[in-house]
């Protein structure tokens, strides 16, 4: 019995011709070799399997050649070819980075790298994973990388080229390998699957250079388990029952499923997915592709970018032709969305079954909102925004047990007048008025709703009867606010704290300093000397128009005074305010001392 030989190893490339998928950097390399313009170092990334070790070899082995063909070709006739072929050059070396990293490992190199070829004309160096050299072997490497002897050429293989130091990139010419296409990999499964006789579908083919991800290394390893597991006979369900890969078809009942809105269906089709073993998070990427997969599928200049086998493809074209594009769009951000969230989610299956819920009301009516969560994900305010016409009425106007507005609310009119009609609490009973938006008063002074409103002309309401008139009231009411030293305190901290880094010691004066309420719109504020009160009064202006603003009162005014010789302006510390008041009512005392308490 013949030993076995995967098929990685079997059919590994041996000329540049055979190389999959690296078509341009080959080019790149036999064009070189026929120039005669060789580098003294090379350095070959990309992910892992797609053939930069093969290169390696199969450079070294062209440039030894003693008989190149007309293409460019070693002629594996020489010498030198057979002896590569049959693993006995002297020409070539290979070190394995990952276990001889250390700076003796490079001296040994360094001294082999002095003595000439015997055959051919280089000796060619290939250190893989050369990022896992060390520092200090890194160190001892860079004179010779720089200026070797003549017949010397490195070339380093790696799959981390950002682990490298620039000082080694900097001496390398670097060759960027890609990964290999789906249908690139396809093509040489089908070649493989020849020379061996296997018969093998182009569907199960295509999943098996899709679970390869690129790399033609992993799909001969995979190809080579699926033969054994179909005896040679490679079908599509095999494939997918052998590498635990989640089936087309799920996706495509699923999306027939959110076009009808079937909601029930759609769950039940992603339970019996969980039940066969498949994770959530595998599912849902796998939903998010399909749908991908379904934009792609409408357009002719889109469909190359469709990587599935041809059956397949006439399938996502009939179902893409079912599909509105405003539907995909929605499905793909739903699905994404979903995909980002799962690995933070703490109930996985509800959020997948929430957003199978969203995906099959896509296409249902705009008024058909009654069952699950709307997939129109918009956030809506919380709070109607009021005009302050609005608002003033709601605060003047006594409301009565059954939600009406009371006749005493609305302004007096006439009982003639045409315009006094009794509005809705939420309707204005005037006209248009150009109202803007106001903040509300955390505190106001007595009234029906804890509100108080001056109004000057409230005798002379009963006498008006036009809308001008009852319109130019309204305005006078709004300049009208009363407020009391609560309300004005709440603004002048507020205005405190808004002040910038550069004004920090008005803002520190004015919280240890509460404006005192002289009259209904006038206050002062006690500063303890001549320069606080002239840094303050400064301020005035913009401090009074904020309050104003703020409290809805055009006439407040602003003083600032020096306090006496006697007068204490200071702010007073927790404990400080706990003895006055303790001086003032014993029992605290004896409170605190019953209970042990501390003050902190």
């Amino acid at each position: 019995m013949e030993n076995y030989i995967v098929s990685a190893r079997k059919y590994r490339p041996s000329t540049f011709e055979s190389v999959v998928g690296q078509k341009s950097l080959t080019t790149t390399l036999k064009n070189a070799i026929a120039s005669q313009k060789l580098a003294h170092a090379y350095l070959f990334c990309g992910p892992r399997g797609v053939g930069k070790t093969t290169c390696a070899r199969i450079f070294a082995k062209t440039i030894n050649c003693l008989n190149l063909t007309a293409e460019g070709e070693a002629c594996n006739e020489c010498e030198s070819c057979m002896a590569f072929n049959e693993q006995r050059s002297y020409n070539i070396h290979e070190l394995d980075a990952a276990s001889n990293n250390s700076v003796d490992d490079i001296r040994q190199l360094i001294e082999q790298v002095r003595i000439p070829p015997q055959i051919g004309k280089y000796k060619v160096y290939i250190i893989d994973e050369v990022h896992m050299l060390s520092t200090a072997a890194f160190n001892a490497f860079l004179k010779t990388l720089e200026e070797p002897p003549k017949h010397a050429i490195f070339i380093l293989a790696t799959t981390e080229k950002h682990k490298l130091l620039p000082t080694i990139l900097s001496r390398c010419q670097i060759y960027d390998f890609n990964r290999i296409s789906v249908q690139d990999t396809v093509n040489h499964l089908t070649y493989v699957a020849q020379k061996e006789g296997i018969n093998a579908e182009a569907d199960a083919l295509n999943v098996i250079a899709q679970k390869a991800d690129g790399g033609m290394r992993d799909a001969l390893s995979i190809f080579d388990q699926v033969v054994s597991f179909t005896a040679g006979n490679v079908q599509y369900k095999s494939v997918i029952e052998n590498l635990n890969v989640l089936d087309y078809e799920y996706y495509f009942r699923l999306t027939d499923k959110f076009i009808e809105n079937n909601v029930s269906d759609s769950l039940l089709i992603f339970n019996d997915i969980l039940n066969k073993g498949f994770e959530g998070s595998h599912f849902i990427t796998g939903l998010a592709s399909h749908f991908r997969d379904l934009l792609v599928s409408r357009d002719a200049e889109t469909l190359q970018l469709l990587e599935v086998g041809a059956s397949i493809r006439e399938r996502y074209r009939e179902q893409a032709a079912k599909c509105a594009p405003k539907f995909l769009y929605k499905a793909m951000k739903i699905s994404n969305e979903c995909d980002l969230n799962y690995r933070v989610s703490k109930n996985k299956r509800f959020l997948i079954e929430l957003t199978l819920i969203q995906l099959a009301q896509i296409t249902s009516e705009p008024d058909d909102e009654s069952h699950g969560r709307s997939p129109k994900q918009s956030i809506k305010p919380v709070f109607t925004q009021q005009n302050n016409a609005t608002v003033q009425q709601q605060v003047a106007a006594p409301v009565s047990q059954n939600g009406q507005q009371t006749p005493s609310a609305l302004p007096n009119m006439a009982p003639n007048s045409q315009s006094a009609v009794p509005p809705p609490v939420h309707k204005n009973p005037v006209g248009n008025i150009a109202i803007k938006e106001e903040k509300k008063i955390p505190v106001m002074k007595a009234g029906s709703l804890g509100i108080s409103i001056k109004n000057p002309y409230q005798g002379e309401q009963k006498k008006q009867n036009s809308v001008a008139e009852q319109s130019q009231s309204i305005k006078r009411t709004e300049e009208d606010f009363v407020f009391n030293e609560r309300d004005l305190n709440h603004y002048w901290m507020e205005f405190a704290n808004a002040l910038s880094i550069e004004q920090r010691g008005i803002m520190m004066r004015m919280k240890n300093s509460s404006p005192k309420l002289l009259s209904d719109t006038s206050f002062e504020m006690v500063v303890d000397n001549e320069i606080v009160a002239r840094d303050v009064t400064t301020m005035i202006p913009k401090i009074q128009n904020y309050l104003r603003t703020q409290l809805r009162n055009s006439k407040i005014s602003m003083t600032v005074r020096v306090s006496d010789a006697q007068e204490t302006v200071r702010a007073y510390s927790r404990v400080e305010r706990f003895q006055m008041m303790a001086q003032k009512n014993p029992d605290l005392m004896k409170l605190k001392e019953a209970f042990g308490l501390e003050l902190s």
